[in-house]
């Protein structure tokens, strides 16, 4: 860490959190007393429902410039089901334009059902671009905490005030505490980015930092709720939801490791009508955590998760799903340069290509799950290769990177490795004098891995770096990425903390990096 990075202790709120959380307990406070936003009637018609009802939070995601989804999730006893009667619960609901409610813009009522977990995601529009906003339900009696969210800004903003976006990825709840969330509230981002890996299905451990609930992997959707539930608990990423609007996409372990498709890590063991049922399960579960809009209800075991984010005219970010439509991994390095091998399906693809090609953004960004330039795990001749990321699906992974050149100033935001990898996109990574096309930032996860050994880390990574000459930073510390977008450029920063394995941690900049509009790759600042 650099002499000049100054450490925050992510235990203790920033001055605008504390201000945030002061505010929103007087709020509470004085409203529970009046009960300002229900008439007499109204709460004497409520059906009493226990204090703890709103255990899970509240949370926001998918801004767009006049609206944003908000969400809740009435479960008392998040870890058995939920502890919620099996009927439908009214829920009203409140956006307002200051934190102490006293100017109410937007305001209605919806229901929390049993067959969605007693969910509730709210789609709310009339909003005003590029605003901070208040929210916070209500059910039978009992107020939620305060949410603050914030819409994207006007489909004309040229973006010369900057958009703040936070990547995060892969948080392990046997692994660590979420101790970068604190620190990234702090930055306080204008969205964050969560791109897979948001539950782990591994099973319980008794060695682990904090143990899984439960017995066993999840399996029913039962077992994923009360999965979902638990790491909903984390005090820091329950804050960081109730902050700033989410934007998600899954990867593997929300439903079983390295599954592909409708097939899963071990069809051995795993009967493809019982996978079929846990994958819709999974899903299910998902989308009742998650601050999505309807678009994304599941259908059985399909769940429309790719789709397309604007930001004025400085940014558009395509999300995309590199699970459902992916083909079974390849196993050799012949079958990882099969053109019959996709990862997107035909369907995404030509959605992600029309998207890039007709894109009038300064910047367009990618939100790929798993990281796309090629790691050669093989030091010196010869090459060897993950097969689970774009290295196993190189002749579509390279056709996509051959469009990049027709694409104003790409940049691919991933999850996944667990590791800091920023690197150059080219065309060909078989010859290093192809063109570069892109930059990726590959980000470190929240907790997954734990605080990781780094002498055993350099001895491992160090020997590659010759074989990979287009990697421009490998790093194994736990964290986040920000990144501040402007016209001109976009300045990242890699965000680490001193600790996962305890509930609070120091955090400070390990590096800074640059992305110049106009001139395809990255540098270290």
């Amino acid at each position: 860490m650099s002499a000049d990075m100054t450490a925050v202790p992510t235990a203790a709120p920033a001055p605008g959190r504390r201000r945030f959380l002061t505010g929103g307990a007087a709020v509470l406070g004085a409203v529970a007393t009046a009960q300002l936003w229900l008439p007499a009637s109204a709460q004497a018609a409520e059906v009493p429902l226990p204090e703890d009802v709103f255990s899970l939070g509240v949370a926001s995601g998918d801004p767009l410039p006049d609206g944003v989804v908000l969400w809740t999730r009435l479960a008392p006893d998040p870890l058995a089901g939920g502890g919620m009667p099996a009927r439908t619960v009214p829920v009203r609901w409140e956006v307002a334009s200051d934190a102490r409610f006293r100017d109410v813009v937007r305001r209605g009522h919806t229901v929390a059902r049993p067959s969605l977990g007693h969910s509730v995601h709210v789609d709310v529009r009339g909003l005003r671009p590029g605003r901070t906003y208040w929210f916070r339900f209500r059910a039978g009696g009992r107020l939620s905490p305060i949410g603050r969210t914030r819409t994207a800004p006007a489909p004309t903003a040229s973006g010369t005030g900057g958009l703040r976006v936070a990547l995060a990825s892969c948080q392990n709840w046997q692994q660590g505490y979420f101790t970068p969330y604190a620190d990234m509230l702090a930055q306080d981002p204008d969205v964050v980015l969560f791109v897979g890996d948001y539950i782990y299905e591994s099973t319980p451990s008794a060695t682990a930092v904090r143990r899984h609930e439960g017995s066993g992997e999840p399996y029913s959707l039962t077992q994923y709720r009360n999965r979902y539930a638990q790491y909903r608990s984390d005090p820091d990423l329950a804050a960081m939801h109730a902050h700033a609007p989410f934007v998600v996409t899954f990867d593997d372990h929300e439903v079983d490791n390295d599954y592909a498709g409708q097939v899963p890590q071990d069809p051995g063991k795993q009967a493809p009508d019982a996978f079929v049922d846990r994958i819709t399960a999974a899903y299910q579960a998902y989308y009742e955590h998650m601050p999505v809009r309807a678009t994304a209800v599941p259908d059985g075991p399909h769940i429309k998760m790719f789709r397309r984010l604007e930001f004025g005219r400085l940014a558009r970010l395509n999300v995309l799903d590199t699970r459902q439509y992916r083909s079974d991994q390849a196993t050799t390095q012949a079958g990882a340069q099969d053109p019959s091998m996709t990862m997107l399906g035909a369907r995404q693809k030509k959605w992600l290509l029309d998207g890039l090609h007709g894109s009038g953004a300064r910047w367009n960004l990618i939100a790929s799950q798993i990281m796309m330039a090629e790691t050669d795990l093989l030091a010196g001749e010869g090459k060897l290769w993950a097969y689970d990321a774009w290295d196993g699906y190189q002749v579509e992974r390279n056709a996509l990177l051959q469009e990049f050149r027709q694409v104003r100033n790409p940049v691919v935001l991933t999850g996944d490795r667990h590791l800091t990898m920023v690197s150059d996109l080219r065309t060909d990574y078989a010859d290093p004098r192809s063109p570069v096309v892109g930059a990726e930032f590959v980000g470190t996860s929240i907790s997954s891995n734990g605080d990781q050994d780094q002498a055993a880390f350099h001895a491992q990574w160090d020997p590659l770096k010759s074989d990979n000459p287009h990697w421009k930073l490998v790093d194994a510390h736990r964290g986040y990425h920000l990144f501040d977008i402007r016209p001109g450029g976009i300045d990242a920063r890699v965000r680490t903390v001193s600790t996962v394995v305890e509930p609070t941690a120091e955090a400070a900049t390990l590096a800074r990096l640059r992305v110049e509009a106009g001139r395809p790759g990255v540098s270290l600042a």
